[in-house]
């Protein structure tokens, strides 16, 4: 099944304290098979353990571009959230 970029987040736009929680307020609006493209200007590492801890099993993450001066990320959303 082929999955759609619906949304783009480029993080360097944004104040590092709301960076983390825009980033996951879009991949929660995101319907399965659906992704999202994150831009940032340095490797996201920090932001990947995070969605393995609080989304596990609900994404995939792929590198479009690898650096050194822009990254490019696309986070599909593979299955619906839990009701909580």
């Amino acid at each position: 099944m082929t999955t759609h970029i619906t949304a783009t987040v480029h993080a360097t736009e944004y104040p590092p304290h709301l960076k983390h929680r825009v980033i996951f307020e879009t991949f929660d609006r995101l319907n399965p098979n659906e992704a999202m493209l994150l831009v940032n200007d340095h490797d996201p590492k920090p932001l990947h353990y995070q969605f393995n801890s609080t989304r596990n099993g609900q994404f995939e993450w792929e590198y479009l571009e690898q650096g050194p001066e822009v990254f490019q990320i696309k986070i599909t959303r593979i299955k619906e959230q839990a009701l909580r």
